[in-house]
């Protein structure tokens, strides 16, 4: 009889992996707090938050409580001419923290579905208005999805380039700092007539390797937008529920978009969902009794019941006293980590956002995503007993936020072993 990683390798085909040379997948049977453990009982620490979603931990048991207990009420419903409790709920819960321009809820699936929403939203908004506006603006390096709209407006690399000419034209500029933001604003101002949109991603870019960013460049150009009439999309997916150290990035923020994407750690990981909010004044673009200006768009699961419930019990877990002391204590550590970490002689480009801290490995190839020491590192992480997905040679931590001092500090000591093993006769 085979074994489960045996059927694994003979029928499913894995994400962002190459198959041929990738090695047997890890069968995980369960998860508590911030550790996985496989079907031989060996204990994983989850420093990446399972890709950046997991807050409370795994299994947490007050979600699975709220969410067994929908289950048993309602599962599903057509979002289309219906409504339930959970949905209403948490629309409420979530613009009562946003900025106070967002006004609507609009639900999807995941990440890439709620910036494709997004981007419908304002390409719409400009058409209903009779606007003859065609281009979007992105960041260089962004990283918004890998649905066809979301890869138009991310990055263009060798992720996308067997559909460089199916994607539609993008106008990349870079991102704000304090040497180049006076270009920028000028070139977005000779952009403007033409411009319908900015999509961004605020203070981290993280698929691109934790790229930093500061809030006052980013409020310039935001601030620079907003006059010259181009929409900003503010895409929170990643940085959204405390990653940055605050609620969301918008609260180290003095300007306000007009439409916000959530996804990854909206139901604490506990099962997919998206949600697109915007401004009152996106929103009545589409209000007219022509039927035509509608937004013509949706998902089977629009509005889950079990994920707006997840959504709701992991919102009132993050809002939490204990766990607002938790994001800060990592805070705090990762910064007192990171100063430790700029004198080690591999460690290059150290950056940290709140609970997010990153770093370059040094090494004999140039920073990417193929970098070939990305196996090693990985190998040497997992042989410890914990799960670092490397980009490449970027080095980061995104760990729940259950996790304690004594665990951050065991995180730390591994890295600073592995930084000192690193070299080719070592590892």
């Amino acid at each position: 009889m085979p074994n489960l990683q045996q059927r694994d390798a003979a029928i499913v085909w894995h994400p962002y992996t190459q198959m041929k040379t990738a090695g047997t997948s890890i069968p995980i049977t369960r998860g508590k707090g911030i550790y996985l453990y496989d079907e031989n009982g060996t204990e994983y620490l989850d420093a990446v938050s399972s890709w950046w979603v997991t807050l409370h931990g795994h299994a947490h048991p007050y979600i699975a409580q709220r969410v067994s207990e929908q289950l048993h009420t309602l599962e599903q419903v057509i979002f289309a001419g219906f409504t339930h409790e959970p949905a209403v709920k948490l629309a409420e819960n979530l613009l009562a923290l946003l900025p106070a321009n967002q006004k609507k809820v609009f639900y999807s699936d995941n990440g890439s579905t709620a910036v494709e929403v997004a981007l419908k939203m304002c390409i719409q908004y400009a058409f209903n208005a009779g606007s003859r506006k065609k281009k979007i603006m992105a960041f260089r390096n962004a990283y918004h999805g890998d649905t066809f709209g979301a890869m138009s407006v991310s990055g263009r690399s060798t992720w996308t380039q067997p559909f460089g000419e199916m994607l539609f034209e993008v106008v990349f500029i870079d991102t704000p700092e304090p040497g180049n933001i006076q270009q920028i604003l000028s070139q977005i101002e000779s952009l403007a007539d033409d411009t319908i949109c900015l999509i961004y991603e605020p203070l981290v870019q993280g698929a691109a390797g934790m790229l930093m960013h500061n809030p006052e460049e980013l409020s310039q150009l935001m601030k620079c937008c907003r006059m010259n009439g181009i929409l900003l999309i503010q895409d929170e997916v990643f940085t959204g529920f405390g990653r940055t150290g605050k609620l969301f990035a918008a609260d180290h923020l003095t300007e306000k978009p007009d439409i916000m994407c959530f996804s990854k750690g909206l139901t604490g990981g506990t099962m997919p969902m998206g949600i697109t909010s915007c401004s009152e004044e996106i929103f009545n673009a589409f209000l007219s009794d022509d039927q035509h200006r509608t937004l013509f768009h949706g998902h089977s699961f629009t509005a889950n019941p079990l994920a707006c419930t997840a959504a709701l019990a992991s919102m009132e877990l993050l809002l939490l006293e204990d766990t607002q002391k938790q994001i800060r204590m990592i805070t705090e550590k990762h910064a007192q980590f990171a100063e430790v970490m700029k004198n080690h002689p591999l460690a290059e480009e150290v950056r940290q956002t709140g609970t997010i801290l990153a770093w370059n490995l040094a090494s004999g190839e140039s920073v990417s995503y193929f970098n070939t020491d990305r196996q090693r590192i990985y190998d040497a992480f997992l042989n410890r007993g914990i799960i670092m997905r490397p980009l490449g040679n970027i080095m980061y931590l995104v760990q729940p936020y259950c996790i304690t001092s004594e665990e951050l500090d065991f995180l730390y000591r591994n890295i600073l072993e592995v930084m000192d093993l690193f070299n080719t006769s070592q590892m």
